[in-house]
């Protein structure tokens, strides 16, 4: 298989189907597109529980934040998806596959879901997804997520998705709201040479770290 950083200069980042879900790149030209990725970056709960290095608070910055993930997935060092149901197309939330490091063959993966898609199981189903093609076709052997401690929605979502938890970060990302002071994180990661998760995608909320 052609590495995916020589993959990704000839052709567009492909679309993911499975689990009732459609997982396509984001358009930074697309109204719509602009708008979901607003909506989800301005949840409280997201908020809550992310603190990005760039804050996106309207239109004009969320086209470029999205513009910003385009060339990183144009680099290959960075894939995001937006997911969507399969049936209707309604836009359910973001995962990306970020800081890939080839020489390593290691990525961080990250999600959010829109306020009125949780409870529906949104993150296990993308996280199964995004996970089997990232170690299958991209070729990676650990993919690692992380999450504030006390956000145990994503604690239960990593693990069952085959994600085990590492360990505490100590002051690994940013406090709430601030870029000035941290919080820890648990660590959590899956292997190529795992067990396939046995976990049946199933309901339950949740946003982990996405910068």
């Amino acid at each position: 298989m052609a590495p995916i950083r020589d993959r990704s200069l000839t052709g567009p980042l492909p679309e993911i189907h499975g689990h009732g879900l459609h997982l396509r790149p984001w358009d930074a030209a697309s109204d719509s597109d602009v708008e979901t990725w607003l909506h989800g970056m301005r949840d409280p709960e997201f908020r809550r529980w992310n603190t990005p290095l760039r804050l996106v608070t309207d239109r004009t910055s969320a086209r470029e934040s999205l513009l910003a993930r385009a060339q990183s997935t144009a680099e290959g060092t960075s894939m995001s998806f937006r997911i969507a149901d399969a049936r209707s197309g309604t836009a359910l939330g973001h995962i990306g596959v970020n800081e890939i490091k080839y020489h390593l063959k290691v990525a961080r993966v990250g999600y959010w879901v829109l306020p009125e898609a949780r409870g529906q199981g949104v993150a296990t189903r993308a996280l199964l997804l995004a996970a089997r093609w990232a170690i299958t076709e991209l070729g990676l052997h650990r993919l690692e997520l992380d999450h504030a401690v006390g956000h145990d929605a994503s604690c239960r979502i990593a693990e069952r998705c085959g994600f085990a938890y590492e360990g505490t970060l100590r002051g690994a990302i940013f406090e709430e709201g601030r870029h000035d002071a941290f919080r820890d994180a648990h660590l959590h990661a899956r292997l190529a040479t795992d067990p396939e998760p046995d976990a049946e995608p199933g309901a339950g909320p949740g946003s982990n770290s996405e910068a």
